[in-house]
């Protein structure tokens, strides 16, 4: 049993980035729905299909390559509030990540989104993690 889900669906994303996979499995929940529909919007995986077949159910998704040179499209991939201490900035302070080229992924009390959503509707949250 993990203490941190959303740690462990970022780790488990990065570890098959790392080894090359095409596609990566991982047990669901609303909150990593929500990550994976924003990371997908964003660019950053090929596409996913959520299983509802069990009682928890998974997600699969298939990681994006460039065509080329067969470089993964996510460099980085970070939790940035933990269990242990939450980081949550105002609408003014939401984080860019690499000078605005990456995103963060924030938990506002309209949903999941963007920082730079977050940014435009002037509303604050939880800053989950950063992609780039």
């Amino acid at each position: 049993m993990y203490t941190d889900p959303i740690a462990d669906y970022l780790t488990r994303v990065r570890n098959a980035v790392s080894a090359g996979h095409r596609i990566v499995e991982i047990p669901a929940s609303n909150l990593k729905k929500e990550i994976t529909k924003i990371l997908f919007d964003q660019g950053y995986i090929l596409s996913y299909q959520f299983n509802d077949d069990k009682v928890q159910g998974t997600i699969k998704i298939a990681l994006k390559y460039d065509k080329l040179t067969k470089e993964p499209v996510i460099k980085h991939i970070e939790r940035v509030s933990t269990p242990g201490l939450r980081k949550y900035a105002g609408a003014s302070e939401m984080p860019r990540v690499l000078n605005g080229l990456g995103i963060a992924i924030v938990s506002t009390s309209k949903g999941v989104m963007t920082n730079k959503q977050a940014r435009q509707e002037n509303i604050g949250g939880e800053i989950l993690c950063t992609v780039y």
